[in-house]
This record gives structure tokens, C-alpha cells and sequence, in this order.
């Protein structure tokens, strides 16, 4: 950064926030320190602080573009890697309100990987950089503060097993520990105010299994993934698709304490409610490889930094511990490529950001939609508690008829699904034309094609997994 003596960031964290953040600092500074409590390098499996590991994690389109803008040639290596692939708009069966979208190819491009694997990768990338440097095993302590406290000077680490502390001396300290960041705690031991916190309570669980089809069985139909979103007359989902390994990852979920079984038989049950039956109807052809995991997650939770007026200097704050988004509308993986672009536009030359106009160039750019949208959909449920007031009305109510109008109307569907992959902002779905395509589509209701159960003719002499005499018979 222009300077004889060499300058060095810590990052608090080694997750994908972690990582994309350190990616970024590392064009900066001559030395990065990525800080963590698991051993990390090398691991391609679930690893134990990282609370949603077992669980589908989706990065989002816009999410894929910036994991490709800031390691180049990435996305070719999953590719070639044989790591699966599709369309969002046109190779995703989605549902909502229980009827099927009309599909098209958008251009909206997803990998189906598991969390610890596309960790794998993106922290594999980071680790041929030169100037970075992880330490593994070690526990966060706290932070250091120059003697009045007006800037940070580092941060205060324990090797698991140790009783010494050590201090990495920094010039900017990132905090990428996740929910449970204790910088708000810090912030107070300092003598500056806490951030007002944003939470809401939705109750969600969800539960993860993993899947292979049974030779010959082509229950998927070509499609990448089978998405049937839980709404307010049942509030039940699944986010469902093919993953690496030749493997089907299917995450159930439900809210307001109405949450997914983890014994086998309770599960099918449980799948065989959705709000259609396609998840099921493909898993009753399909082996389980592991058991099934579930995860609790009680409340949303937005930090509100940016509208702080005092923050001490060389410290920011990323990913999860800045907004725990709703985690069935995957925003949060992308959310931290915001984080690592936003902390790059504020990496002046010869100087470390200013937090407070770090905060709120990220508020503005990324996380006041996201989160706008998360509490939206939430507040469409009836029993979550919130302020309705009449805008979040209206809002659900024309979202509603955009899901109704997309079941006629493909290019309703690749607009919603631009908003819902971060591609675009809700605007294109605001302007003149589409609010009145959107309102000449809905009148009539949901099409009858997508209330139609979706069929396909089971191989001879194949036997399914899971014996079913209430399917409906192929078309």
C-alpha cells in the first residue's frame, strides 16, 4: 500500500466471507492472515464450526460472477472437474403456491456442489496466493486497540491446546467469524455503541440427505434441480438438485416450528407432503448414502453498522456477521462476494477503508435488497411476526401474482428469477411493462398445465426404493 514497512490484514474467519475477503485484501496488503478454529486446508468434507456445513448452500448467480471475477478461470475448473451445472430459470422445476413455473433458459447459470467441496475449491485458490497465510486451530480471543482507542491494531489469537496468547499486530483487522461475531461485544468494551440489531423470528428447520439414483432411472428428466417452495397454506419446501459426485442433495425444510423428521420413514412422509410431489416421486428411485442431518436456525438477523456514526479504524465486518439472511433464499454466500467487492472499492492506495462508508456503501448496494426481500417473504406468513405495514402488503400481494403470471408466461419467470438470483434488482420486475404483463397473466389464475402432476414412465424390471400405490400414473 506504499509503504517501506509492510502492512498486513487479518481475517477472522477462514469461511467463503473469509476467504473472498482475503482474496481481495491480498491485492492490497503484502501480507494476509486468514484466522480459524478448524484445520482447514486441504479438507474437502464438512469441518465442526462451520454450523451449516452439512446443509445445502447455494451460491446464487450473481454469487457464481463474483466467485469467477475474483479467481479468474474457476468456473471452468468445476466444469471440468464434472461438477454439475444448470440453468436457473430453465433446467429448475419450481413451484409456488403448489402450481409449476413455465421454464426458459436464461442464462442464469448454478453449480450444484456441496458447501465443504466449493469451499474446498475457493480456498484452494486462495492458498496459492504468496502473501497469504492461514492459521488453523486457533481460537479468537479478541481484538487490540491503539491507547485511545480510536483505531485497531490487531487481534489476539490462542492455538488450540496452548495457554499463551499471540497478537497478530494488523492494519486491518475483518471480521468474518459468522452470527456468532463478537464484535458488537468489542465494540462496547471499547466504549462505542453496539450496532441496533434487526431479528426475526421464523422458527425454520431444515434437514439434508444425500441420494444416488438406481441405474437405468431417469426420474430427474433432464432438470438440474426440483425447488417446490413452502408458502403460508403450507409452510413446508425443499431445495432439490444434483451434486457433485453423481450424488442428489435434497435440503427439506419448514418454519414456525413445523420442521422435518430425521427418521427415514418420517422423512418420505414428510417430502411426500410438499407443495408437489416431484421430490419424492424421484427419491422413491433413489438410494440414501448418508443419514439425514438437521439444523436449526431461529431468527434472521441484520447488524445494522451503517447507521452507526462512530467505529474505530482498520476494523471491518463481513459476511454473516453483518446479516443472517432467511437461509432458503441462499443470499448469503453471495452477499459475502458483495462484502469482498465493496471492501475492494474502498482499498484507496495508501490508505485502509473508512468503516463507516465501507457500511454504507454495502447497505446500499447489496444488503438492503436482500435483506428487503428476505423480510418480505417472510411477513408472507401469516404467524411471523412483524410490522406489515401496507407496502410489505402490496408487495406480497403483486408477488403473488408474479408466481401466478410466471405459470403462464416464461418471460415473467426469467424476470422473477433474475431478482431472485441477484442478477438484477427488484426494478425488473417494477417497470411498466412487466406490472402490466404480470396483471393481464394472473387474471386468470394458474395455468392448468402447471397444476398438472408431473409425470414420468419408471423403468421395467427396475424397483423403487420406497413403495408407493398413490402415485399418479405416468402420462
Amino acid at each position: 500500500m506504499g509503504q517501506d514497512v509492510p502492512t498486513r490484514a487479518v481475517v477472522l474467519g477462514g469461511s467463503i466471507a473469509g476467504l473472498f475477503a482475503a482474496k481481495v485484501l491480498a491485492d492490497a496488503y503484502d501480507e494476509v492472515h486468514i484466522v480459524d478454529r478448524d484445520k482447514i486446508v486441504g479438507l474437502k468434507g464438512p469441518r465442526k464450526h462451520c454450523p451449516q456445513t452439512y446443509q445445502a448452500n447455494g451460491l446464487l448467480t450473481r454469487g457464481v460472477q463474483i466467485m469467477e471475477e475474483l479467481f479468474p478461470g474457476i468456473k471452468q475448473q468445476l466444469l471440468d472437474d464434472d461438477i454439475p451445472t444448470g440453468d436457473v430459470s430453465g433446467e429448475v422445476r419450481w413451484y409456488f403456491q403448489g402450481n409449476r413455473l413455465k421454464q426458459v433458459h436464461g442464462d442464469l447459470f448454478s453449480f450444484g456442489i456441496v458447501r465443504p467441496l466449493l469451499e474446498y475449491y475457493i480456498r484452494e485458490r486462495v492458498q496459492l496466493l504468496p502473501n497469504v497465510k492461514f492459521f488453523e486451530e486457533y481460537d479468537i480471543l479478541g481484538i487490540t486497540a491503539s491507547a485511545d482507542r480510536s483505531r485497531i491494531t490487531g487481534a489476539r489469537i490462542q492455538a488450540r491446546g496452548k495457554k499463551e496468547e499471540t497478537v497478530l499486530d494488523a492494519d486491518l483487522v475483518v471480521d468474518a467469524t459468522g452470527r456468532g461475531s463478537r464484535t458488537p461485544v468489542w465494540l462496547e468494551q471499547l466504549g462505542y455503541a453496539k450496532p441496533e440489531e434487526e431479528r426475526k423470528k421464523i422458527d425454520l428447520a431444515y434437514v439434508t440427505q444425500h441420494f444416488k439414483l438406481r441405474p437405468g432411472v431417469n426420474a430427474m428428466q433432464g432438470d438440474h434441480a426440483i425447488n417446490p417452495v413452502g408458502h403460508a397454506g403450507l409452510p413446508r419446501g425443499a431445495v432439490f438438485f444434483r451434486v457433485d459426485g453423481g450424488r442428489l442433495e435434497v435440503t427439506t425444510y419448514g418454519i414456525l416450528g413445523d420442521h422435518p423428521p430425521t427418521d427415514q420413514a418420517g422423512l418420505y412422509e414428510w417430502l411426500k407432503s410438499l407443495p408437489a410431489r416431484d421430490v419424492y416421486d424421484v427419491l422413491r428411485w433413489a438410494d440414501p448414502v448418508d443419514e439425514p442431518v438437521k439444523f436449526k436456525f431461529p431468527t434472521t438477523l441484520r447488524r445494522n453498522y451503517h447507521k452507526l456514526t462512530r467505529f474505530p479504524d482498520n476494523l471491518l465486518v463481513t459476511g454473516d456477521a453483518i446479516t443472517c439472511f432467511n437461509p432458503v433464499y441462499a443470499q448469503g454466500m453471495t452477499i459475502a462476494g458483495v462484502c469482498a467487492q465493496t471492501i475492494r472499492q474502498h482499498l484507496h492506495s495508501g490508505a485502509a477503508p473508512d468503516p463507516l462508508d465501507y457500511f454504507r456503501d454495502l447497505a446500499k448496494n447489496g444488503v438492503d435488497a436482500a435483506w428487503d426481500m428476505t423480510n418480505v417473504m417472510d411477513l408472507a406468513y401469516p404467524k411471523v411476526p412483524g410490522n406489515r405495514t401496507f407496502r410489505v402488503r402490496m408487495q406480497n400481494a403483486f408477488l403473488k401474482r408474479v408466481q401466478i403470471a410466471a405459470t403462464h408466461d416464461a418471460k415473467v419467470t426469467l424476470a422473477y428469477m433474475k431478482a431472485a438470483t441477484m442478477v438484477a434488482g427488484p426494478e425488473v420486475l417494477m417497470n411498466p411493462a412487466m406490472i402490466l404483463r404480470v396483471l393481464w397473466k394472473s387474471a386468470r389464475g394458474p395455468s392448468k398445465e402447471s397444476r398438472q402432476p408431473f409425470t414420468w414412465e419408471a423403468p421395467a424390471g427396475i424397483e423403487p426404493v420406497v413403495q408407493d400405490t398413490d402415485l399418479p400414473k405416468a402420462a
